[in-house]
Parts: C-alpha cells; sequence; structure tokens
C-alpha cells in the first residue's frame, strides 16, 4: 500500500469514528433489521437450511469461480438475489445472505469469501446480536466501507446472517 492510500484510508477511519457517522450507521442499521425479519428473506434461510446447505462448495474453489460462472450467478439471480437488489441504494455497497453454516443464500455480487462461519459477522448475527465492523476497503467492492452483520430471525430465534456493506462516503 503506498503512502497516500495509508493516509486516505487513515482519514476515512477517522471520519467514521466521528459521533455524526456512528449516528448515521446507527440510524442505517435500524432500517436494515426489518431485512433479518423480512418474509422472503426467511424463507429462503430457511429453504437453504433444510437443503444440503454448502454442499462441496470450498474455500479454494469459490476463489477460482468468476462471476460469469453458473453457480455465482444463480446466487446473484435467484429469487432472493433480485429482492436484495430492490433494497439497495447508493449507500449500500454489498449485501449477501448467509445460512446457518455461514454458506451463500443470495448475494447482490460474488463475495470475497464462501463461507463466514466462524467470523464475527456470521457468528455474532447468529447468536441474535447486530455486529459491526471496522472502517475497511472492502475486497470484492473496492469501497471504503463498514459491514453490518444482521440476523435472520424466524420466530424470534437466528437461523441465518445478512451482511450489508455501508460506503461511508455515501451515508446520508
Amino acid at each position: 500500500m503506498n503512502r497516500l492510500c495509508i493516509i486516505m484510508f487513515a482519514l476515512v477511519a477517522a471520519q467514521a469514528q466521528s459521533p455524526e457517522v456512528q449516528a448515521k450507521i446507527a440510524s442505517r442499521v435500524a432500517q436494515l433489521q426489518t431485512l433479518g425479519r423480512d418474509a422472503q428473506v426467511v424463507a429462503a434461510v430457511k429453504q437453504y437450511n433444510s437443503g444440503p446447505g454448502a454442499g462441496a462448495m470450498t474455500e479454494a474453489k469459490w476463489k477460482t469461480l468468476t462471476v460469469l460462472d453458473p453457480a455465482v450467478r444463480g446466487l446473484a439471480r435467484n429469487p432472493l438475489g433480485a429482492y436484495l437488489k430492490t433494497k439497495k441504494d447508493q449507500a449500500v455497497s454489498e449485501i449477501f445472505v448467509s445460512g446457518a453454516d455461514g454458506g451463500k443464500v443470495a448475494f447482490l455480487s460474488k463475495t470475497t469469501s464462501w463461507c463466514h462461519k466462524g467470523k464475527s459477522k456470521h457468528d455474532v448475527p447468529m447468536s441474535g446480536r447486530v455486529w459491526t465492523g471496522k472502517p475497511e476497503q472492502d475486497e470484492s467492492t473496492g469501497a471504503m466501507q463498514v459491514q453490518v452483520g444482521l440476523p435472520v430471525l424466524d420466530g424470534g430465534q437466528p437461523i441465518g446472517s445478512i451482511v450489508v456493506g455501508l460506503r461511508l462516503a455515501d451515508l446520508k
């Protein structure tokens, strides 16, 4: 990373910690939490959880797939993937939904990792709580963002997770 990138990251990270930006993030989290109880999201996660789950997909295999691979396109174009597109606005850089095992149910675009089990962005929502990450430049989108992990709830019980990337520059 060159010096200018390091300086820019430090400035954005400092700004993201300001009370004003924190309030904007909290406001968006409150709005986004409804996705975790949304009937379409819950139904898709329940269907995923009742099937083979992640199956034969591995991190190594996932990293070799291009965005044009049928497995990747299927997750972006399935009914939940299409529905997630209707929830995207300028501040949302990414959305992905994972089943209980951390495997992908749907997303807006290919994620860096196939499975997020064992990572706070999935494990904290699986305990029924909201997780907020630190400002970072996302590998898959290139955006300076904060990720928020939300539980998918069925009858009040966590059955999966939703991670939403919020572009810091576009939060209102």
